[in-house]
């Protein structure tokens, strides 16, 4: 049998053979050869994620020793085959993807160079997940974030792509640094720097280390994972992105930052307090309200997507603090349901935010725009791409049966289960971060609502829109299947939870998989594990439906509480989606019966004497959103630079035209008050160059004078 070892060699293999055929094939076919590369490369770690993740099969491989730094070690643990595998799984079809996408640079740009860097990328993310000491885990860290930012500047002759590129790096350094001082305090006292040995001296450490830690790494990592206030650089470098590496960008690289979080503090040092978690929760919570508050207003496709991107990592981060409250209070089984919930979502964010992206940069190909105000029509000569960004829209927006959903109804049910708290402050806490999530889900609806009504739906506002053309098999093959795989993920949660808690049970020591899928198809009255009662009552209501068809333990996802309340949540997307075939097919037969019974007549309606309908006269996105704009102007802030009237008909039409300029809460409200102390600091200090060499000697002299007091005194 070919192990886990063996397929992680052949990948890189592949992506090694990939760098050096790109170098010497004609840029021609660059995209080609890419495709073919990647998408092998990434079935290689699939299979072999795949198999470490559900059979748990050994993986692990010594490289070298180096002196003073010990041995590095490569090892794949449950919990780094997770990501793997969700890096393998949007690979493949951004691969595939890229071999019709790329040739819109051909002559404009080196494709050489991408597919060099592209392949590089790939190899780096893998060999960071399953990095297993300090010095490989940084190291490759690096060495990503410098492709990252490569990749994102791919368009390098834009001024404003090379300074969105710049502040990516300049971000990501600055959490680099701080995420290698966390592991530096870890590594003190340490016999390596191999994540068993950091693991095994991290239960002498003092609260105060353990404070400094958290507070390092989670900051640190959240740069990467683009939670507020560090995700200044990610509507930024999104826009800048060629759409292929931006579907990367949000389904597999955002998610480093969150495998930075739970590798430390979940796993080498667990954490002991409350407040850790309240802080995680809490800067969760804000990323995703303010994230899609963002996303609401915005009308470039891109830079919506990535404000989304910032507001499911809070998802995310909210769902891990709840799961580090529950950790720390003594609820193992709630705290394994709140990372299942938050790795749950993860998955489904990689998938639906790269086809939407996918399907984003289909758009720009084919209409070459990616303003909603410019779109429209564009269901009549795109209908696949239009299908399948639909697809991506209702998944993110968290409806039924896509997968969006699941994790989102997860998340929100675990906010409530904040009752078995003893801390009144603790529960308000969940209640209020329960609200702005659920704010927040509203909002999601209300924001791709928008997406796809105002981009597919209706007239096409501009000839570009209107002449455009449906793109071609390789690029709407890749979207069809990850809008599959969102339906699966959406209707097959009860196959999904059990191999998501493979991944926790090590974290948590609890495995809660009869927890929220209760074998019913399996059980007996006779089970310890359930009462009598509990599985008489959900037999009765039909939970062994189709246990003679369907394999597996059932197709409900069921959180039991005490005997008095059996029941905290219940849901199932799979007998959803049957319901769903059903009434929809009653309603298709109804109206066909009816309109056959009765004569319908087609007339010409009145239309208040308007002969055909302008562009200028449709709902554009900026009049969609608007409501969110005065409701939330609070938060927004907006400042009028322009506003002006211009008739365009004589008596008729009147375009007022207003220029605005928002400034982003985060920016607002931490970084422009930091820089305002920096300069005035540097203001202050510029008054002491005098000139005169005498008063500088009188500085040196004080300043000794200081030293030599402080001194005395220690």
């Amino acid at each position: 049998m070919i192990s886990p070892g063996d397929f992680f060699i052949l990948f890189l293999i592949l992506c090694s053979l990939g760098v050096v055929l790109s170098v010497f094939l004609p840029e021609r076919r660059n995209p080609l050869l890419l495709a073919w590369i990647s998408s092998i490369a990434a079935i290689s770690v699939l299979w072999s994620s795949g198999n470490v993740l559900l059979y748990g099969l050994p993986f692990q491989i010594e490289l070298w020793t180096l002196p003073f730094l010990g041995t590095m070690v490569l090892q794949m643990d449950r919990l780094s085959a997770l990501f793997v595998f969700i890096t393998g799984l949007v690979f493949l079809p951004v691969s595939i993807f890229s071999a019709e996408y790329m040739k819109k640079y051909f002559s404009r740009y080196n494709l050489k160079t991408f597919s060099v860097f592209y392949h590089l990328l790939f190899a780096s993310i893998v060999l960071l997940l399953i990095a297993n000491d300090i010095f490989s885990f940084l190291l490759t860290w690096e060495i990503m974030s410098i492709l990252s930012y490569l990749l994102v500047n791919y368009e390098h002759e834009k001024d404003e792509n090379t300074s969105s590129g710049y502040l990516m790096l300049a971000m990501s350094e600055a959490g680099t640094i701080m995420a290698a001082f966390a592991f530096l305090l870890l590594a003190n006292g340490s016999g390596g720097l191999d994540f068993a040995s950091l693991k095994s001296v991290s239960a002498g450490l003092g609260d105060s280390s353990r404070w400094a830690i958290f507070l390092l790494s989670f900051f640190g990592f959240s740069v990467k994972a683009g939670l507020v206030p560090n995700s200044i650089w990610l509507p930024k470098a999104h826009p800048a992105a060629p759409s292929n590496v931006s579907a990367l960008l949000s389904g597999v690289i955002l998610n480093l930052g969150i495998y930075g979080i739970l590798r430390i503090n979940a796993d080498i040092l667990p954490v002991t307090q409350i407040g850790m978690g309240l802080i995680t929760l809490f800067v969760g919570t804000v990323s995703a309200l303010v994230g899609i508050l963002y996303a609401t207003i915005r009308n470039d496709m891109k830079v919506m997507l990535a404000h989304s991107s910032i507001e499911n990592m809070g998802i995310i981060t909210a769902g891990i603090g709840a799961g580090f409250v529950f950790t720390v209070s003594g609820y193992p089984v709630l705290a394994g349901i709140a990372f299942i919930t938050a790795l749950y979502h993860m998955t489904n964010h990689s998938l639906y935010k790269a086809l939407l992206f996918l399907g984003a940069g289909a758009v720009d190909s084919s209409v070459g725009d990616r303003n909603m105000d410019r779109l429209g029509g564009l269901m009549k000569v795109m209908p696949w791409t239009g299908l399948f960004f639909l697809i991506g829209a209702l998944s993110i927006a968290a409806l039924p049966p896509f997968n969006g959903f699941v994790s989102e109804w997860l998340t929100l049910q675990t906010m409530l289960q904040s009752a078995a708290l003893q801390s009144k402050a603790v529960k308000i806490v969940f209640a209020l971060c329960g609200a702005a999530l659920a704010l927040t889900a509203a909002l999601a609806v209300t924001c791709f609502v928008k997406a796809f009504a105002m981009s597919f739906l209706g007239i096409a506002r501009t000839k570009q829109a209107e002449k455009a053309i449906e793109v071609r098999r390789s690029m709407m093959i890749p979207m069809g299947v990850l809008a599959v795989s969102c339906l699966l993920f959406g209707i097959l949660p009860t196959y999904i939870i059990p191999v998501l808690d493979h991944t926790i049970t090590p974290l948590t020591q609890e495995s809660v998989v009869d927890e929220l899928v209760p074998p019913f198809f399996t059980v007996a009255k006779s089970d310890p594990k359930f009462s009598d009662a509990f599985v008489s009552e959900f037999h009765d209501l039909g939970a062994q439906t189709g246990r003679n068809v369907i394999p597996g333990r059932g197709l409900v996802v069921l959180h039991r509480g005490t005997e008095r309340n059996p029941v905290v949540f219940a849901m199932s997307t799979s007998y959803t989606l049957v319901v769903l075939v059903l009434l929809l097919t009653g309603v298709f037969i109804l109206i066909r019966v009816l309109t056959k019974a009765r004569m319908v007549t087609r007339k010409p309606v009145w239309d208040g004497g308007v002969r055909r309908l302008m562009p200028e006269m449709t709902y554009t996105a900026t009049g969609f959103s608007n409501p969110v704009r005065v409701i939330f102007e609070a938060i927004f802030r907006p400042s009028m630079l322009d506003e002006r009237k211009e008739t365009i008909a004589e008596h008729f039409r009147t375009a007022i035209n207003n220029e605005r300029k928002e400034v982003h809460i985060v920016d607002r409200s931490v970084f422009q008050p930091i820089v305002k102390w920096i300069q005035s600091m540097a203001t202050l200090l510029g008054r002491m160059h005098s000139g005169s060499v005498n008063i500088y000697a009188a500085y040196v002299l004080i300043s000794l004078v200081i030293v030599l007091i402080i001194q005395a005194l220690l």
